[in-house]
């Protein structure tokens, strides 16, 4: 019996024909701009004097937990009652948890109510920690654009167990007009929102730094 090596030659060449038109047509379609996103940084500074020392002991910035859907990088609206809307071409330069918990810890220690205010990747051992729930942070579009961020901030000292931890639980609500429904409004107005509840609450933890219950050890 012979075997013909070259019988499905006609059908190789089809597919190869093939291949080569559709490698042509593809180079001749015009290029379409890539799609990109815009980041937004949300960090307010500090202005003003700041407070005397209270204690020459030092406070750590411990977790800072914002609940879904506002946890992830892209920035959120409120189109109604129930429904939110992700803007996934508009986002956050990081994740709301540590960009604003990187706020909290630079606005804290410009206070100078404690002799240092260090962040979680610091070695130091914290006597006193200061965590965040951040429980909102979105642009409200159901009736006038608005920024919203609600945060309840938890003072607590180490203190082995021996009595209840909690120093004071204070909770805040912000609600900023935006000037138009742009994400730049949106992340003007969060940052401003931001500013007025740091600065509400440097008031608490200045009274809370006078009277300090005593840490493990001490």
């Amino acid at each position: 019996m012979r075997i013909h090596l070259m019988s499905g030659y006609p059908f190789c060449k089809t597919i190869l024909c093939g291949i080569l038109i559709t490698l042509l047509s593809a180079c001749s379609l015009p290029k379409q701009p890539a799609i990109q996103s815009t980041s937004w940084m949300v960090s307010p500074e500090r202005t003003g004097p700041p407070y005397k020392p209270r204690t020459e002991l030092w406070l750590k910035l411990g977790s800072v937990s914002v609940a879904t859907p506002f946890d992830g990088k892209s920035l959120v609206y409120r189109l109604s009652d129930q429904r939110y809307e992700k803007d996934f071409y508009n986002i956050y330069a990081a994740i709301p948890s540590e960009m604003i918990g990187n706020a909290a810890r630079q606005w804290m220690n410009s206070t100078n109510i404690f002799s240092a205010t260090v962040g979680q990747s610091n070695s130091f051992f914290p006597f006193y920690t200061l965590q965040a729930s951040v429980e909102e942070f979105y642009g409200d579009y159901r009736v006038r654009p608005e920024a919203v961020v609600t945060i309840e901030f938890f003072l607590t000292v180490t203190n082995g167990g021996k009595t209840n931890p909690i120093i004071g639980a204070n909770r805040y609500t912000k609600r900023i007009a935006l000037q138009d429904n742009t994400p730049a409004a949106l992340a003007a107005g969060q940052q401003q929102a931001l500013a007025e509840i740091f600065k509400q609450y440097e008031g608490e933890l200045y009274k809370y730094a006078g009277n300090l219950p005593k840490p493990i050890g001490q």
